[in-house]
């Protein structure tokens, strides 16, 4: 396998909204298809107190019945894995970025590395059988769950961690002096790879013995996705700085949903397939996962034109929605202009000069009522499914990804 890189699915800990709706004066984003239709009715039944995204994640994962942070426990702690985690311990005091994604690993403070797998079995509880499911394949719930797919959330968790561990390769020919020994950097490579393949290789001996044709193709197609997302992504950031790609919100939103959203979209899917529920099902299923997961990237993107005053700007990256965004309202010659400004010698990046003028157009808006509508696609998802716990945990998910104040 070739070594693949992966963008972290947003980092952010968010609180939940208690409507969702557009703040006065709010206009409708760009490229969602014809402006924003709010629909308040959707929200009637929404938190009535703030809480913290753990606090969600942590409610959630006592609805399906165990913390999901333990999901790929039998995988981590096989033989196999322990002998590369022996290796990993080598790289302590190198500066290789795979000690951070195995640090992660242990201890997520922010609850993001399971989340895939958490919405998985959230939505199976959800819907519960299909009108077609077998009375005695009923017997196989645990808690509202079948076994399957519960074998799912673990095989989609899986496969979201070994390219999490494939993050950890360096390109080894753009080094610094002061990024370590290049021994170091080559030997967190290895084992980079080594870990990212086993963690894959598990997960799709896992998917085989599910035994569902239509379950392996999608899963499968979801993997294609996130190489060709992550290909495309990493094109753009290796010449972020050239400026070479003039790519609209709509293009943005292909590529997002290829490397962020395809996985658990189509888990989600998967999860209806195994409970032998319809067609229209299992659609509703997709778009609640592809719209959740836009909204919070989105949400991820935004943070850094949200947090804290100017002086506590960081590097953003030029191919965020917001960015995107201002591009466009902005055009593309003004846009270049404005990068060239913020360029200091040796064509170092000024962000925080960059940021006060992103936050002084219209993209940083545009882009939380883009979130929204991904938000409300999301909620509307969700109400083909009867009202109860689970689904109420997946509302509250969506709460808290599109709120920003």
């Amino acid at each position: 396998m070739c070594p693949l890189l992966l963008l972290r699915w947003g980092g952010c800990c968010c609180s939940r909204l208690l409507l969702l709706r557009p703040p006065p004066g709010l206009w409708s984003a760009r490229g969602g298809g014809g402006g924003v239709r709010w629909r308040r009715g959707l929200f009637s039944g929404s938190p009535s107190a703030a809480s913290h995204w753990s606090k969600v994640v942590s409610e959630a994962e006592k609805i399906v019945g165990y913390p999901t942070s333990f999901m790929s426990l039998r995988c981590l702690l096989s033989d196999e894995l322990s002998n590369i985690a022996m290796q990993v311990r080598k790289l302590v005091g190198t500066k290789h970025p795979l000690l951070n994604t195995a640090r992660g690993l242990v201890y997520d403070s922010r609850n993001n590395l399971q989340m895939r797998g958490l919405v998985v079995l959230l939505i199976s509880k959800a819907a519960g059988p299909g009108n077609t499911a077998e009375l005695s394949f009923q017997h196989d719930m645990v808690s509202g769950i079948y076994s399957s797919q519960r074998n799912l959330a673990e095989i989609t968790e899986l496969i979201h961690t070994a390219f999490l561990v494939h993050r950890g390769i360096v390109n080894t020919g753009e080094l610094k002096s002061c990024d370590g020994l290049l021994k170091d950097m080559q030997f967190g490579n290895k084992i980079a790879v080594l870990s990212g393949d086993f963690l894959l290789a598990n997960a799709c001996t896992s998917l085989a013995q599910l035994q569902n044709t239509k379950v392996v193709e999608l899963i499968s197609s979801a993997i294609g996705d996130l190489v060709q997302g992550i290909y495309c992504e990493n094109s753009n950031l290796s010449e972020e700085n050239c400026l070479t790609h003039d790519i609209g919100i709509s293009t943005w939103k292909e590529q997002i949903f290829l490397s962020h959203s395809a996985l658990l979209a189509k888990s989600c899917q998967a999860a209806m397939e195994l409970a032998k529920h319809d067609a229209e099902i299992q659609d509703m299923a997709f778009q609640y996962g592809k719209n959740m997961s836009m909204s919070h990237k989105l949400h991820s993107d935004l943070q850094p034109f949200l947090k804290g005053k100017s002086s506590d700007s960081v590097a953003f990256s030029l191919n965020s929605a917001p960015v995107i965004l201002h591009q466009e309202f902005l055009g593309r010659e003004a846009w270049i202009k404005q990068i060239r400004e913020a360029q200091s010698k040796g064509n170092l990046m000024d962000f925080t000069k960059l940021q006060e003028a992103i936050k002084a157009g219209k993209g940083v808006i545009s882009a939380i009522d883009l979130c929204h509508y991904h938000g409300n696609r999301a909620l509307e998802a969700l109400e083909c499914f009867p009202p109860s716990e689970a689904r109420s945990a997946l509302e509250n998910m969506v709460y808290a990804v599109t709120r920003f104040s």
